[in-house]
């Protein structure tokens, strides 16, 4: 006859392998993302595309966002996140390619991205070292990104700098606190999609980038 603490002592080691096998395979398609991204924008930048506009990038982030959902269980939830993420890294493109224009420009891009990976490696580290959870702040973070997203498209069609400007500086925190938020999700057991893991933490990077570069080029007087 088993002993129950047997039984509960093997119960925890696989939920400790199956977190680990998902925190794993997630740092290793979000590397992949991100570089087939960064690919994509290089292509992007260095054939000076235009850019989509807001119409079709939203649908295309969302659609390609809803079909990653929808297949998260199948390999074609990873031909999705690289079309999701490989579109993200083409949209880039042209923004990147109005900063490098710019005297400082190539400072500011560097500086936006130094800061970015320093944010996201010590907010990770963070997350996987003291083992807390943050699902406390799963509701401020799905309110403040709503609202921040429309607050971004307010000030688009608009034309409100302040605003924009404002809705900037609000998501570097909102995506700061939603990287802690994934991270300790995926520790805790909430997430065990490495697929969808992996998104969450795309676009907070994205996203926490090109806040950062739209700051920096304010502070440098660039825009």
């Amino acid at each position: 006859m088993n002993s129950p603490i047997i039984n509960t002592n093997t119960r925890r080691l696989d939920s400790v392998l199956d977190t680990n096998k998902v925190l794993r395979n997630t740092y290793s398609l979000l590397s992949m993302t991100l570089l087939f991204s960064a690919l994509t924008a290089s292509v992007s930048l260095t054939l000076n595309l235009p850019h989509p506009g807001i119409l079709i990038t939203l649908v295309g982030y969302f659609g390609l966002l809803f079909a990653t959902a929808k297949f998260r269980n199948s390999s074609f939830g990873l031909a999705f996140v690289f079309a999701l993420t490989g579109f993200m890294g083409y949209t880039l493109g042209p923004i990147l390619n109005s900063y490098m224009s710019l005297s400082n420009g190539g400072q500011i891009v560097m500086t936006a991205m130094a800061g970015t990976g320093i944010i996201f490696l010590g907010l990770s580290a963070y997350a996987l070292t003291t083992q807390k959870d943050f699902s406390f702040m799963r509701g401020f973070l799905m309110v403040g990104i709503i609202m921040g997203f429309l607050a971004g498209l307010a000030a688009f069609f608009f034309q409100m700098p302040a605003l924009s400007l404002t809705v900037s500086a609000v998501f570097v925190l909102l995506m700061s606190g939603l990287i802690l938020y994934e991270t300790s999700n995926i520790i805790h057991g909430g997430e065990t999609n490495y697929i969808m893991a992996t998104v969450t933490l795309y676009v907070s990077i994205f996203n926490l980038f090109t806040s950062l570069l739209h700051l920096l080029g304010f502070m440098n007087g660039e825009e």
